[in-house]
């Protein structure tokens, strides 16, 4: 439309009919003049707006959804941060509690052999100077460590200390194939020498070919000049077998250690050495052997009716009455039977 004098005048009446008729309107209140063109009005245009509603809506809530998927990323990445660390905590509570599982267990080793320890955690495996079998540890010269110290743990002997740093230590286990021990074992005291085979048995040969030796026995450390690479008493391993010396001076034995050298966390360098051999002290008490049951005597009874035993000895008569007092020359009763009397006689032998 163009801006000419009639527009303005035009645009100016229309709002004055247009205030006129909002002034009746609310005047009249529910008997407005208006309201049946208001709802004329409703009627028309009620559908429009519905459909227009309708098509506006998913696309407002879009919008919401977009505008609000900001926070609610925040939330769900907050409460997956929340979930991390709670799952971490939890994982390092029961790696706590291990740890001090395996450091107690150790203490009491090390109690029992009177070894002065210095703790350490184990921080790498693998190879090291050309050793196959070896691990480092978090403790090194300034934690008071030399090299040719004995390492042990809560189960027993697990190598000696090859290299040492400032602040860490290798560690060569015993079972790396350049590893050899003196070995003492339990109550005979013979001696051999055992070296580690990998994940194989350690391989054990006694000084004493002819040495008693069998299945179950159990071997601590002999123990070196100086106590320096090995202290004495120091839990080795248990014989699981015991090969013939097949014409040699000595013959092979196969230990099995009783640390698990896959699976090292907590270890001890002894780093003060015992005043005096402990023997067989540090090795654990070995379970008593259940005592083999009695067997039950067994008792026949002869033609003549003598009651014997396993032995051959006669141990009473079917016809015998177990009543002292009663007649010996009692006769059997109306039925002529004896067989119940003789039973119960039996028995009571039994």
């Amino acid at each position: 439309m163009r801006d000419t004098r009639e527009s303005r005048l035009l645009l100016v009446l229309l709002i004055a009919i247009a205030f006129a008729l909002i002034t009746v309107d609310i005047r009249g209140g529910e008997a407005s003049p208006v309201d049946g063109a208001r709802q004329a009005a409703a009627t028309v245009f009620g559908p429009v707006e519905n459909g227009v509603s309708a098509a506006v809506d998913p696309v407002g809530n879009a919008i919401g959804a977009v505008r609000d998927s900001g926070d609610r990323h925040d939330r769900i990445a907050a409460l997956e941060h929340e979930n991390a660390a709670l799952k971490t905590k939890l994982g390092s509570d029961d790696r706590n509690t291990s740890k001090v599982r395996q450091l107690d267990s150790m203490l009491k080793t090390a109690g029992a052999g009177q070894y002065g320890i210095k703790a350490a955690q184990v921080i790498a495996i693998g190879a090291a100077q050309g050793f196959s079998w070896t691990i480092t540890i978090d403790a090194g010269a300034n934690d008071g460590l030399e090299r040719d110290m004995t390492v042990l743990n809560g189960e027993g002997l697990v190598g000696r200390v090859t290299t040492v740093g400032p602040n860490t230590a290798t560690v060569l286990l015993a079972n790396d194939p350049d590893f050899t021990v003196g070995t003492r074992m339990e109550k005979t005291d013979e001696l051999g020498f055992a070296t580690g085979q990998g994940s194989r048995p350690l391989s054990v040969q006694f000084l004493n070919g002819k040495a008693d030796v069998k299945k179950g026995d159990r071997l601590v450390t002999f123990g070196s000049s100086k106590d320096k690479p090995f202290v004495p008493g120091v839990p080795v391993g248990e014989v699981v077998r015991v090969d013939p010396s097949g014409g040699d001076l000595t013959r092979t034995v196969f230990v099995r250690p009783y640390v698990g050298f896959t699976k090292l966390d907590v270890v001890g360098i002894v780093v003060q050495a015992p005043r005096e051999d402990p023997r067989d002290m540090v090795l654990p008490k070995q379970p008593k052997k259940p005592e083999k049951p009695k067997p039950t005597p067994t008792v026949t009874v002869q033609p003549n009716g003598d009651l014997v035993d396993g032995s051959g000895k006669v141990v009473g008569n079917v016809n015998e009455k177990p009543d002292a007092s009663a007649s010996p020359g009692a006769s059997p009763d109306a039925s002529g039977d004896t067989g119940t009397a003789a039973g119960d006689a039996a028995n009571d032998q039994e």
